[in-house]
């Protein structure tokens, strides 16, 4: 017989990382929704600026909110000062837009903000709609995480598993990671 998939066992998994990493102080970083530069009444600019979601832990290519609440991992940078332009590359200069928004956005200078993450639930109906590109994925009724995108699930550590392995490594890093 074909058992069915646990979402509230996975949540609970979730929450119980939350606490742990909430516990051992780890720090978090940001997570917000960058806004682009716009024109308020057709006239007056407005700069681009993150505006923030929540904050979390980032664990690979999941991040977890203080509540347990999963995110697949978008794009990240850290807070700067947009400086003068100099012209090196469009992406570079798109690079500066984003950390500067960041900065208005009100991170400060340096803190990691993290944004275009998706939420990712917890439901078996959402998980089981999920392609191949999603780090999550239900491997019959386990709930699995690819560490790469296109990975086959079957060899893919179970939640649990990876998240007891990344919030570890963030309790207690390496000699020389820190």
């Amino acid at each position: 017989m074909n058992a069915l998939f646990n979402d509230a066992l996975a949540a609970e998994h979730c929450r119980e990382t939350a606490r742990r990493l909430t516990e051992a102080e780890v720090p978090t970083e940001g997570l917000a929704e960058f806004v682009p530069a716009s024109r308020r009444l057709w006239v007056f600019p407005r700069p681009a600026t993150m505006r923030a979601i929540d904050e979390v832990w980032r664990l690979g290519r999941l991040l977890l909110g203080l509540s347990g609440e999963l995110y697949a991992a978008g794009r990240t940078t850290r807070a700067a000062e947009r400086g003068r332009p100099g012209y090196q590359s469009l992406s570079r200069e798109e690079r500066k837009e984003i950390a500067a928004a960041a900065l208005h956005g009100g991170y400060p200078v340096g803190a990691t903000v993290n944004f275009d993450a998706a939420p990712l639930s917890l439901a078996a109906e959402f998980l089981r709609a999920l392609d191949a590109t999603s780090p999550l994925g239900l491997d019959g009724s386990t709930l699995r995480v690819r560490w790469r995108a296109g990975a086959a699930l079957a060899e893919a550590p179970t939640l649990e598993h990876y998240l007891r392995e990344r919030s570890e490594l963030l309790i207690n890093p390496p000699l020389g990671a820190t």
